[in-house]
């Protein structure tokens, strides 16, 4: 079993930073890609970033490409976003997630995959 709890959000106008952090627990070394994910309302969830614990390549979507940083500190088992240059597209709820699966790189955003999830933390960005 792996937990999740992310921490971080807020409320920040357009253009400005907010850094999330998800603390991980349990069985988190069984674990192949960590990520996060994103779900605004009358939205699908969609895949922010991800990475891949084995080389720890990183993934991301188009949308946060050069704006958005994710990194892995494995002594302290967190994983934080960095979120720069925000939009009110980015608004929405962030939700940190675990999967214990070794699938392909190019599925890294199908939420599908993951097996474990945060409750989520909320992003408002206003313009």
């Amino acid at each position: 079993q792996v937990q999740l709890v992310e921490s971080g959000g807020g409320s920040v106008q357009a253009g400005g930073s907010l850094k999330l952090s998800c603390a991980g627990s349990g069985n988190t070394n069984y674990c192949y890609y960590i990520g996060w994910f994103r779900q605004a309302p009358v939205k699908e969830r969609e895949g922010v970033a991800a990475l891949y614990t084995v080389g720890y390549n990183a993934y991301y979507a188009d949308s946060v490409k050069c704006r958005f940083t994710i990194s892995q500190d494995t002594a302290k088992n967190t994983l934080a976003l960095q979120m720069n240059s925000l939009q009110p597209e980015d608004t929405g709820m962030y939700y940190c997630a675990a999967a214990v699966i070794n699938f392909g790189s190019a599925e890294w955003f199908v939420s599908s995959l993951y097996d474990y999830w945060g409750q989520g933390t909320q992003v408002t960005v206003s313009s």
